[in-house]
């Protein structure tokens, strides 16, 4: 359906764009899951999100008082920005864990839920760090319910500071990995993996993956902590995050064939550069302590930390302001994670891949609207609601959120400043139609009835509505 608009005729534009018929709409409206909103969890650091078996995705991290272990559930992603938080633990009021407590995870190990975290003693001083790693036992079958105790200390092998253990299970193999600082090794942590006997103890000695000596694990601290794993593509990848915890902060990356010994640190590939850095132009800043999920669609999800601005009064980890946020991860041709950059506040965005050509998306190099596949960053566009009622969007790029998308009387595509003006209020409205069944959509331009967002010659421009270039897919 399309809509016949004049400058005049704007304003009253709303009344007729929301009586449109359900057939412009997507297709799964009522069936699919919300759009998440970043940041999604304000004052959530060290976040740990993961689906369940249950159908509910779990969410804990570290609260801004360190001083409790925290769980909510919801069964979408965007729906734990407003999900209930149970309060699982506090920390004691004297001992080993009355002080800070850090980077909790949830894990259930044989049928039984344990939450790992690290805690230190209170009394300020520098025995406050005096980290160590500690689980906390579930005596039910619901996490959210049952009654928490504490089941006792990881028998680490080395009795110095370490915290941000998590689990996963390999060909039969349940394993441990966590960070701790070496006797004898001048560093703040190392990463270190071992098979796990019981949830608190090893099955072997443990073999020490890596130690920060980069320049980018370096910056302000020795640190190579909060590892995560993800197998894909015939491959393990192992994040972990480096540095000091305000913009330095990063996340390097570790990649192990599926078949290799994984506790031989040899079958284990460091990468040169961070794979997730702090972003200016996105206003993401000190991205890191990350877990993978699946969205509804199970696509794969990146669950970070990261701030809304650089300078930081006093220590950075008693800055409350690290927000949990979420977006896509995708594969670079060779089957290794691409990141990308930090997204940004606001809807996850979308990537728009050419139905006619499937090589080409929609993308940007500069205020340049191009057709092509350059870098992840410049292909990744958000989609807000628009002015022209509520079937009416507008897009922007990422790199580039103060940009959107606008149709001149000739056809051409911009990207352009909010002008305020009434010309851009009426030329840089799309309807988003969506085919059902068939996986594609349209953007019609409210400007220019008739026409379409398309990509035509190379150049991402109005073509007409039902021309095969003004189909796309969205990724």
């Amino acid at each position: 359906m399309l809509f016949a608009l004049s400058r005049r005729g704007f304003i009253g534009s709303a009344a007729a764009l929301s009586a449109a018929p359900m057939a412009v709409r997507a297709a799964s409206d009522e069936a699919a899951a919300p759009v998440p909103v970043n940041p999604l969890v304000k004052n959530r650091a060290d976040a740990q999100v993961f689906r369940h078996e249950d159908g509910y995705y779990y969410m804990t991290g570290s609260v801004p008082e360190y001083d409790r272990l925290v769980l909510r559930r919801s069964k979408t992603i965007a729906g734990l920005a407003t999900a209930e938080e149970k309060v699982l633990w506090r920390h004691e009021a004297s001992g080993p864990r009355s002080g800070f407590i850090w980077a909790p995870e949830l894990h259930q190990i044989d049928g039984n839920w344990h939450m790992y975290f690290a805690a230190g003693p209170s009394g300020g001083g520098d025995d406050v760090f005096r980290i160590r790693t500690y689980a906390i036992v579930c005596d039910g079958a619901d996490p959210m319910t049952g009654t928490w105790r504490v089941l006792g200390e990881f028998q680490s092998p080395w009795d110095s500071f370490n915290l941000d253990s998590t689990i996963f299970t390999h060909k039969g193999v349940r394993y441990f990995v966590w960070a701790q600082r070496e006797p004898g090794i001048e560093t703040n942590s190392n990463l270190y993996i071992a098979p796990l006997k019981t949830p608190l103890t090893l099955a072997a000695k443990p073999a020490r993956l890596t130690v920060p000596t980069l320049d980018w694990e370096v910056r302000g601290y020795k640190v190579a902590e909060a590892p995560a794993i993800l197998h894909r593509n015939g491959r393990l990848f192992m994040t972990y995050s480096a540095s000091a915890t305000d913009a330095r902060y990063c996340l390097g990356l570790l990649t192990a064939d599926e078949n290799a010994d994984l506790m031989d640190p040899k079958s284990w590939t460091k990468s040169k550069q961070p794979v997730f850095v702090t972003n200016r132009q996105t206003s993401v800043y000190g991205p890191g302590h990350n877990s993978f999920t699946v969205d509804e669609q199970g696509r794969d999800i990146l669950v970070y930390h990261g701030r809304d601005y650089e300078a930081i009064e006093g220590d950075p980890l008693f800055n409350p302001d690290r927000h949990t946020r979420v977006q896509r991860l995708y594969y670079t041709a060779e089957g290794t994670p691409d990141f990308g950059v930090p997204v940004g506040n606001g809807p996850m965005p979308e990537r728009f891949i050419s139905a006619a050509t499937p090589t080409a998306l929609l993308a940007h190099d500069g205020p340049r609207l191009i057709g092509g596949n350059p870098s992840l960053a410049q292909t990744q566009f958000r989609q807000t609601r628009g002015r022209a009622g509520k079937e009416s969007v507008m897009l922007s790029p990422i790199l580039m959120p103060d940009h959107y998308l606008v149709a001149g009387k000739d056809g051409a595509v911009t990207l352009q400043p909010d002008s305020k003006s009434a010309d851009f209020s009426l030329r840089s409205q799309f309807v988003r139609l969506e085919e059902k069944g068939e996986g594609l959509l349209r953007f019609a331009a409210v400007g220019a009835p008739g026409k379409a967002l398309g990509l035509a010659e190379g150049q991402i421009r109005l073509v007409g509505s039902r021309e095969t270039s003004a189909y796309w897919r969205a990724d």
